[in-house]
């Protein structure tokens, strides 16, 4: 961890608007007490090492990331803040115009298209909600798309692949989650003209701010108090909680996560690939 009074924050560069991101938070808390810097990383499992490691102070973890550190630490890594998104993150089925809503339990004989092996929302979760229904691999045809393994899901890529197979009737529906779909609605893109929901999961929780237990608990606080002190209602502050997709940073809430650690444990992946 750093000597100084500089926090270090661990980041994916997931895209290329990563960048502009954090330095404008960084620039956001140049003049406070507790000012700080970022790290980027090309994947969320050496983020979690690095974060282990103590070369950084604090990481921006996925879902799936925050299960692994917890497991790693026993229980005693703890989550510091999140986005109001992070708070409302679902997993959409989404199938040809004129499927209807359907029950997971109408999903036996049909072709899955589903997301990269490591991402919570397109992969992990879909998989577990839909074993708890009694649709296993035995029951259904799983069709895969590993793109971008090691964002977590982040790029939308296998989200976006999953989507096309449904297109190209090599599946019969597909696993994304709520923000690709949202992003390409909102955007009015072509490729959804001809799609809709089928099923949707309830609320879970995505990202957060990851701390270990090491680190100085006052210094986190006064940091997280001048992260939620972001206002909307700022256009310099907007911007880049636009960029974030969020309109307010919360305190952490934790039940969000259940779903995943249970279908992390059940699926064997909880430790490692």
């Amino acid at each position: 961890m750093n000597d100084d009074d500089t926090l270090l924050v661990g980041a994916v560069a997931y895209t290329a608007n990563v960048v502009p991101i954090w330095e404008g938070i960084k620039e956001y808390f140049a003049d406070s007490d507790t000012p700080m810097d970022f790290v980027l990383y090309s994947n969320y499992e050496r983020q979690v090492e690095e974060l282990l490691a103590g070369h950084i102070d604090l990481a921006w973890n996925t879902n799936v990331a925050w299960v692994r550190t917890l497991r790693r630490t026993n229980g005693t890594a703890r989550a510091v803040a999140m986005r109001d998104t992070d708070l409302t993150f679902r997993t959409l089925f989404i199938g040809r115009q004129g499927t209807g809503r359907l029950s997971l339990s109408d999903f036996g004989g049909r072709r899955i298209a589903l997301g990269s092996r490591d991402s919570g929302q397109a992969r992990i979760l879909p998989v577990h909600f839909l074993t708890e229904a009694g649709i296993g691999a035995d029951d259904a045809e799983w069709v895969i798309f590993d793109s971008d393994v090691g964002k977590h899901g982040d790029t939308g890529t296998s989200d976006l692949d999953a989507l096309r197979a449904v297109l190209a009737d090599d599946a019969d529906v597909a696993a994304v989650g709520v923000n690709t779909w949202q992003a390409m609605t909102a955007g009015g893109e072509d490729l959804v003209a001809d799609l809709e929901v089928v099923w949707e999961s309830e609320d879970y929780n995505h990202c957060n701010f990851t701390a270990l237990e090491g680190l100085d608990e006052d210094r986190v606080e006064r940091w997280v108090q001048h992260l939620l002190a972001m206002d909307w209602e700022n256009p310099e502050h907007r911007h880049i909680l636009e960029l974030e997709g969020l309109r307010e940073w919360k305190r952490p809430e934790l039940e969000g996560y259940r779903s995943l650690h249970e279908a992390m444990e059940s699926q064997g992946i909880a430790d490692g690939w």
